[in-house]
């Protein structure tokens, strides 16, 4: 069974339209081309698609889901046209978890206002690079090492790492929390995108680990007191959920921030994204920083 795009769009026009008649207008081909289109689609399923008499055509169950999946079905093939004709006026940043973290929303408001012609889209994927290595992103944001070989990357920052705990947990009425301390706790840990392992202590104080594959249950899994999770300062601004609170881990080593992208064949805008990213990080105040100097003063 061959189907055809020019099908699709002839009977989305045909029930867009209303009539056999506006269809042909619309499409700028003769009454007679819109009838065998369609019935060489109806041929082709081997369903008949719409109902018609006289005086109004509607569509039949089957014709219903056909158009609700040729509609999507068109529209991805005209931004695949759209993107492969105009150049590169879309840039697509991956991320697993956290995007760009506190500096997210700045980001996208300072890339608006430089690169008005280069629309940004943030991609989330729980994969180990983001979605760069899946083709659903042009960057990625990383907070784990990348795959040598395939990949370029910059790193533009770096983060505190935190320790995610129920609202209720002891811990939550302290300022900060040791790794010594997290190692006598039940440990949540991402295998595939996660910034933490039992590497981060010695191997006679490592804490207990279970493994999760998603964002969202890794935070229904800590609300529920049995188990905390440290990860970069990034998951605080993206995902502040009630029962969950996060306390840094003042004597861990801070998660290094990288933009990675395919080292064949980048897109245009990649060095200006690099160039943006790092300026924020730059120019942040780390909040630990801020409370020595208070207690300095």
């Amino acid at each position: 069974m061959d189907l055809e795009l020019r099908q699709l769009r002839c009977l989305v026009t045909i029930v867009d339209a209303g009539t056999f008649t506006d269809a042909a207008r619309e499409l700028g081909v003769s009454q007679a081309a819109v009838s065998r289109t369609l019935a060489s689609l109806e041929q082709a399923l081997g369903v008949l698609l719409l109902h018609r008499t006289s005086r109004s055509l509607t569509p039949t169950t089957a014709g219903v889901q056909v158009l609700a999946r040729a509609r999507h079905l068109l529209a991805e093939a005209d931004d695949l046209v759209r993107e492969a004709t105009t150049g590169h006026t879309r840039l697509r940043i991956g991320h697993a978890w956290s995007a760009m973290g506190r500096h997210t929303a700045e980001f996208q408001r300072r890339w608006a206002a430089r690169h008005p012609d280069v629309e940004l889209l943030l991609v989330r994927t729980n994969s180990a690079t983001g979605g760069l290595a899946e083709g659903l992103c042009d960057l990625a944001v990383l907070r784990t090492p990348v795959p040598a070989g395939r990949f370029a990357d910059a790193i533009v920052g770096h983060e505190d790492r935190y320790c995610a705990m129920a609202a209720d947990d002891p811990w939550a009425r302290r300022r900060s929390v040791t790794l010594a301390e997290v190692g006598t706790r039940v440990l949540l840990v991402d295998p595939r995108t996660g910034t933490t392992t039992t590497d981060l202590w010695p191997g006679d104080v490592r804490p207990r680990v279970e493994f999760i594959r998603d964002i969202d249950d890794w935070l229904a899994a800590i609300a529920t007191g049995r188990c905390v999770g440290v990860t970069p300062h990034g998951t605080i601004t993206q995902y502040r959920r009630d029962g969950i609170v996060y306390r840094r881990v003042r004597d861990a080593p801070p998660v290094p921030v990288g933009l990675a992208w395919r080292r064949t064949d980048p897109h245009p805008a990649t060095h200006a994204a690099v160039a943006l990213l790092g300026e924020l990080y730059r120019g942040e105040v780390r909040p630990h920083a801020t409370h020595r100097r208070g207690r300095q003063r």
